[in-house]
């Protein structure tokens, strides 16, 4: 009796622990090609604490020396939530090679029209703030960091950008973005092309090695987590690619996949599937997060920095949100 008693206690104490490890406030990432949202999403989001919803509007490529803006997002008519839209820019680092101090201002000018056009043609109602979205290296900084400054002066809006994990351990050697604030990305802690058997996603272990000295950035981070999965398509002769939002659900209810472990899978049909021709034998392996690996890494980043600060999950979707009972239902 007295045995049952303390492993109860017990039990109450690490539920308790888990409660207070996540009471950090959080929001959502959106990254689909239309912004539309189903009634359990716009359920999601509504019970979220964090007052936006971080879009991603378009990309900025360079193609033959011009700029191109491409996957600019669609609008559902008569689209509205209870938030405030922050309009997200992804930049591809190779827009900054070579770029001219007269290109930047160009850049910028015509990103910050794009979004005012966006935002008028829409009825958006968009929070004072952009997100730029580029993982820029030691050789690019100097240009990006200018954009970083020009677009603010342009827009008068208040500039953030994102930051990832060996932009934080690399600090140096990288630089710190002339922003006042960022969105540190806790994931693709790996290449998903590369042999290995981690996640690729998301491995903590990897996460806490990059992060030692998180609590010396001098810039307030946000963190956004993954909440998405994918599949990596391997062929007969070992080349891979990648199945964006595939689960391992999907495979399990269609015959024409054999489950060979828990996260692999094998083509048993020469077709087409998920966008993508798949010829018998190909291998599959779904990577997906599980709940308490985001859970550790929230813990972690809570203990190392001095403030709670928000999560935003990337992405707003329904065949991801589900999965996840404690974070946010």
């Amino acid at each position: 009796m007295k045995r049952t008693f303390l492993l109860l206690v017990c039990i109450l104490l690490i539920s308790s622990c888990s409660k207070t490890e996540i009471s950090n406030d959080c929001g959502f990432y959106y990254w689909r090609s239309k912004l539309s949202l189903t009634k359990n999403e716009q359920q999601t989001l509504n019970k979220s604490k964090v007052s936006n919803l971080y879009t991603r509007f378009f990309d900025v490529v360079k193609e033959n020396n011009q700029f191109l803006e491409v996957g600019v997002i669609s609008i559902d008519k008569g689209f509205s939530i209870n938030k405030k839209i922050v309009p997200v820019i992804f930049i591809t680092n190779e827009t900054w090679f070579n770029i001219k101090p007269n290109e930047i201002e160009f850049l910028a000018n015509k990103i910050n029209n794009h979004i005012n056009r966006i935002k008028s043609r829409n009825h958006l109602n968009l929070k004072n703030e952009i997100q730029i979205d580029s993982d820029w290296t030691t050789s690019t900084k100097g240009d990006y960091f200018k954009f970083l400054q020009t677009l603010k002066k342009i827009s008068k809006k208040n500039v953030t950008c994102t930051l990832r994990l060996h932009q934080v351990k690399d600090k140096l050697q990288t630089g710190i973005p002339p922003v006042n604030k960022m969105y540190l990305m806790c994931y693709a802690t790996s290449s998903p092309l590369e042999n290995q058997d981690q996640n690729s996603i998301l491995n903590v272990k990897t996460l806490k090695s990059y992060l030692k000295n998180i609590d010396d950035y001098p810039v307030k981070l946000d963190v956004a987590l993954p909440i998405y999965s994918w599949g990596i398509v391997t062929n007969h002769v070992g080349k891979k690619k990648l199945i964006n939002a595939l689960t391992a659900e999907e495979l399990m209810q269609n015959k024409n996949f054999k489950k060979i472990n828990e996260n692999n899978f094998e083509v048993l049909k020469d077709d087409f599937y998920f966008g993508m021709y798949l010829n018998k034998g190909f291998k599959i392996k779904i990577e997906e997060i599980p709940e308490e690996d985001i859970i550790e890494s929230i813990t972690f980043i809570n203990k190392k920095l001095d403030y709670n600060p928000h999560l935003i999950y990337y992405h707003l979707d329904d065949r991801f949100t589900k999965n996840y009972k404690t974070l946010f239902q």
